[in-house]
């Protein structure tokens, strides 16, 4: 390595690079036999795919390349030779209409190994693979110690030896550590290859962000926008007063274009006043009358505004039991029933409520959300399982009355969003409501809570409102940021787990 460096360059490969090109492939690949491209087939290769072709520079002289093509992924996933996969060195394989990067050569000058210039080359095609959108980086790679354990092991062993970093491979460890994963091993891949003895391992890289199918409108977003709303319990003559404040805080939150507006647990309570004469399992299921106009007249406000309204939960009689459910209304007009799975003892007390029993997240617009209404957060498997179906918003209304409750459903939800590497948003009600027995009392204060990780707010909280004050949250979430942590978190909890110790699943759907 040279003594003293100025300058390290990535850029493109140029035609006028070849002579420095071949003069660094030469060293690179020293125990093979005239291992350099002819200057024809550089020149072939810029002209077929010159975004593709990568050159490193330290002090203005190229030290290492990157060299692609891009094809189809039957083709790259199937046993094939070098010369094949190159069109014997021609090509023709190329197919700008593929969707896998496929490396065919990468390598540094000898003398300047050890400065991770390897690494800058690979980056570099992890970032022209998201560019172009393409779904995976697929390339064969030599073993060039194989040789020296041939007698003793299978390629199949060998790998393993050096996964597990009992064997260090100068190709192998490098590509393991930068996130690709073993396809398969393929025999007589690169003729004259004695180190290797003629074996290469398929490797792939994937792209987190490839959409199989790129459209110009109607895509999910990376940023999305929550609008919760921490609503103040007061008193409400009529439905139409309900809906008036309400609507006041659909019309806030859909004005800073938000995606999603959230409103709590039961904040319809206050129209139970009207009831406050009848013991409270009665006067809750009189209330329970009002829940189908409101999800009609939610589903009217998700479509005139254009935002999705989760509407925190109210009472739903059905076969002469009563649940604790709401609604996504979605600005497509739609709406779906989610329902409280773990019903608290004072529910159960007080207004004899049922558990529901489905499990479910909810596709939408900006991608796979869930929904779980406040005690049902103190169980982990819930949202466990939603994780496994995709979810990356959890929505969580809540009703607290005290510090405590509040407390519990706060660490609860922040446990939850580390947990399952999603983003989790809370919002409840506050105030006080003296005419209506079982909820005199509130106390909340909405956040959006994230995983913690360097990408993510070190105490893992997005934002979080004032206390026991009626105010609306408005908060972005980035799911991209989500992605990047699934595959390359400093911890991954998702992809860690012990799933042959043990597994959670649902006993019913």
């Amino acid at each position: 390595m040279p003594q003293a460096i100025n300058k390290v360059e990535l850029r493109n490969l140029q035609i006028e690079d070849y002579k420095e090109l071949k003069t660094s492939m030469v060293e690179a690949y020293s125990e093979l036999e005239e291992a350099y491209w002819q200057e024809e087939q550089i020149e072939r290769l810029l002209e077929l795919f010159p975004e593709g072709q990568l050159v490193i520079l330290v002090d203005g002289k190229v030290v290492g390349s990157a060299l692609s093509l891009i094809v189809d992924n039957r083709k790259a996933s199937a046993t094939h030779t070098y010369e094949k996969i190159t069109g014997n060195y021609t090509f023709s394989t190329h197919d700008p209409f593929g969707d896998v990067l496929y490396g065919i050569d990468v390598f540094i000058h000898p003398d300047y190994r050890g400065l991770r210039l390897g690494r800058r080359l690979y980056d570099a095609r992890k970032e022209i693979c998201e560019k172009l959108n393409l779904q995976s980086i697929i390339f064969a790679g030599r073993i060039p110690r194989y040789a020296e354990y041939s007698k003793e092991l299978t390629p199949k062993q060998y790998i393993e030896k050096v996964r597990a970093k009992e064997i260090h491979d100068p190709v192998l460890s490098f590509q393991l550590s930068n996130d690709f994963h073993v396809i398969k091993v393929m025999k007589n891949y690169l003729e004259g290859d004695v180190s290797s003895q003629e074996y290469a391992v398929l490797l792939e890289w994937n792209n987190i962000y490839y959409e199989k199918d790129q459209k110009l409108i109607n895509t999910n977003k990376s940023v999305i926008r929550l609008g919760l709303i921490q609503w103040q319990m007061r008193p409400l003559n009529n439905l139409e007063a309900l809906f008036e404040q309400a609507e006041f805080f659909i019309d806030a939150v859909s004005g800073y274009t938000s995606d999603f507006a959230m409103f709590p647990e039961l904040f319809i309570a206050p129209l139970m006043a009207d009831y406050n004469h009848l013991s409270e399992a009665d006067a809750i299921r009189e209330l329970a009358r009002y829940t189908d106009p409101i999800r009609k007249k939610f589903q009217e406000f998700a479509i005139s505004y254009n935002i999705n309204i989760i509407t925190g939960s109210m009472p739903l009689l059905e076969n002469g039991n009563l649940y604790n459910v709401g609604f996504l209304c979605k600005r497509d007009g739609t709406s779906e029933m989610y329902s409280k799975i773990h019903i608290t003892p004072n529910e159960v007390f007080y207004w004899g409520m049922k558990g529901g029993s489905q499990i479910k997240t909810f596709d939408t617009d900006c991608g796979k959300i869930g929904i779980m209404i406040c005690y049902d957060v103190e169980f982990p498997e819930l949202s466990r399982l939603m994780a496994d179906e995709g979810m990356n918003i959890l929505f969580v209304p809540f009703l607290t009355d005290t510090q405590n409750g509040y407390t519990r459903v706060r660490n609860c939800a922040q446990a939850r969003a580390i947990e399952n590497e999603c983003y989790v948003a809370i919002a409840g009600c506050v105030g006080n409501l003296p005419k209506v027995n079982n909820m005199d009392i509130q106390f909340a204060q909405a956040a959006v809570f994230t995983p913690s990780d360097f990408a993510f707010p070190t105490n893992g909280i997005k934002a979080e409102a004032t206390p026991n004050t009626e105010m609306t949250l408005i908060v972005d979430v980035d799911v991209d940021l989500l992605k990047e942590l699934h595959e390359h978190g400093s911890v991954r909890i998702m992809k860690d787990r012990r799933k042959d110790l043990y597994q959670i699943r649902k006993l019913k759907s």
